[in-house]
């Protein structure tokens, strides 16, 4: 069972994600519930960043710097990163969908994943190279299908209005 805070951060990152044009925004919702934690982290709360995007090599945005935890050599460490400071959340979700573009020659699953016809083949795929994680996809699509409707009347009322 979702909280109210919950249910209100599932709908608004639905609706960010749509105007962000990201592929499947019900599930990049739901990858953004489960990596910012439902937008409680540290991160998401001060940089509108939901996904971990660290700042490029050529910084469009803010910078940020946080301490992570990354699943390296099979164990979980904490490391110091850099992190793209978001103007707001739709930015966030434009600037991933670049990304994958862009990054997709060199990271097949990025290609397979924006070429999904599915939002479970979507997160499968993305979640093979996006995060450290191993049990990141699965824990997406249990969001999703927990929480289909709240998602399907935000999109519903992101494209009426």
């Amino acid at each position: 069972m979702l909280t109210a805070q919950q249910e209100q951060f599932l709908a608004a990152t639905a609706k960010a994600a749509a105007t962000g044009n990201h592929v499947f925004p019900e599930m990049a919702a739901c990858e953004a519930a489960l990596e910012s934690a439902w937008g409680s982290s540290e991160l998401a709360r001060e940089a509108c960043n939901l996904f971990g995007c660290k700042q490029h090599q050529h910084p469009i945005y803010g910078t940020i710097s946080i301490p992570t935890r990354e699943f390296l050599n099979a164990r979980w460490l904490t490391v110091d990163a850099s992190w793209i400071r978001y103007p707001d959340l739709a930015t966030c979700f434009a600037d991933r969908m670049k990304t994958l573009r862009n990054l997709s020659g060199m990271y097949p699953h990025y290609s397979q994943a924006l070429g999904a016809e599915t939002p479970e083949d979507y997160v499968t795929q993305v979640s093979m190279s996006w995060s450290t994680d191993p049990d990141r996809a699965r824990n997406c699509i249990e969001i999703y299908h927990a929480h289909k409707e709240i998602l399907d009347a935000a999109l519903a009322g992101s494209q009426e209005g």
